[in-house]
């Protein structure tokens, strides 16, 4: 494919590319001499479940995929019992390697939705940090300074307020840009929020004499609180493994400004089509192609169906969970126990926004405790049955 087309492929949805002369070059010289560039994305296996805002990023690579290019699919199993600074206020709860390994599995199963499995190659950075002595490590320090940190975004913002800033956070983005050098990326792919560390890589890159990546950043997608960034931790994510009828209630949940994002980033559709649809058509349409790409056309029609008729009918869906209680149980414990909220931060929030009810009635304090049997409902559409 001629490089024009191939840039219009690349550069869609893309925030910001650094630079898009240099990726042209590298283009070029791939055609030229018939060699793929070796595009990078980076995962910290720190949750066992993809979700829609990983896709944004994946979708991307696959593009690069069906261009002909070389995917590196690179698992931070190392870097992941770290935990990424980017974006957080706070510092993050450090995971052991059995945990990181354990998350690492489901995530090669859960890339082959949507990459070619056959044509990727998959990578852990264990393979080269293990291998390092502390000299070498304590040596990538050298390469950066306190003052590059501290200008950071985020870094900036923490120490301002006073907030805790570990010196291992200041670690992470220099092994982050290590990588890049052992695996000698043309291009790397990252969230916005990453690019103080994708700009490590070029840097690094360029002090072990190697020519530098291109950064190619894709926006973050909000979650569907409709504020801050699709994550597990926030309670507002949509896994790529969750049931179809999960999916497809929480994407009829999301805003419509939100809606035209997730079109953009999640789907190939004509935006222009989109916008010529009634929101409520529109947003229904979206549930059904997200389904259909992680689960099944069937599985979207059927969900379809159920959704219309429990929400727009207001009926009781059917074949509802059942959680088995002795009747001392309050309402927070049955809403984590029984899986229907991700966590108990999740829990208080939806009966702090009054979106938890038991029988019809809603429920206003976490400590109510459940006497009877009957219907509950967290949300507008996730319902357990009870039974004392």
């Amino acid at each position: 494919m001629d490089i024009e087309k191939q840039l219009e492929i690349i550069k869609r949805g893309a925030v910001e590319i650094i630079s898009e002369e240099e990726l042209r070059r590298k283009l070029e010289l791939s055609i030229k001499l018939k060699r793929p560039l070796k595009i990078k994305a980076g995962f910290d296996p720190t949750a066992p479940d993809l979700h829609l805002g990983h896709t944004v990023l994946l979708r991307k690579l696959r593009q690069f995929q069906d261009l002909g290019h070389e995917i590196y699919f690179l698992i931070g199993d190392f870097t992941g019992q770290i935990g990424d600074p980017s974006g957080r206020s706070e510092i993050r709860k450090q995971l052991s390697k059995q945990e990181v390994a354990k998350n690492a599995l489901t995530y090669k199963a859960q890339v082959c939705k949507i990459l070619d499995i056959h044509k990727l190659k998959i990578v852990f950075n264990s393979k080269w940090f293990e291998k390092m002595s502390g000299v070498e490590m304590l040596r990538l320090t050298t390469m950066a300074s306190v003052s590059q940190m501290l200008a950071r975004e985020d870094f900036k913002k923490r120490y301002a307020k006073g907030e805790n800033i570990s010196i291992l956070e200041f670690i992470y983005p220099l092994m982050q840009g290590y990588d890049s050098v052992m695996l000698k990326a043309d291009v790397e792919l990252g969230g916005t929020d990453q690019i103080f560390n994708l700009l490590v890589g070029r840097q690094f890159q360029k002090d072990f004499n190697q020519p530098q990546q291109v950064v190619l950043t894709m926006p973050l997608l909000e979650g569907t609180d409709g504020i801050a960034k699709m994550s597990k931790s926030y309670g507002n994510y949509i896994g790529i493994n969750e049931p179809a009828g999960e999916m497809f209630g929480k994407i009829m949940s999301i805003s419509d400004e939100l809606m035209l994002k997730y079109y953009e980033l999640l789907t190939d559709e004509d935006l222009n089509s989109v916008k010529q649809m009634h929101p409520k058509d529109a947003k229904f349409n979206l549930a059904k192609i997200i389904i259909s790409q992680y689960h099944s056309a069937q599985e979207a029609e059927k969900e379809a169906l159920e959704f219309s008729r429990v929400f727009s009918q207001k009926e009781i869906p059917q074949n509802l969970p059942v959680f088995k209680t002795d009747g001392k149980k309050n309402i927070l414990a049955i809403l984590i126990e029984s899986k229907l909220v991700a966590s108990g931060n999740e829990a208080r929030r939806l009966i702090k926004q009054g979106a938890v009810s038991f029988n019809n009635l809603k429920i206003e304090r976490d400590d109510f405790v459940l006497l009877e049997a009957g219907i509950l409902k967290a949300g507008s559409r996730r319902f357990l049955k009870v039974v004392i």
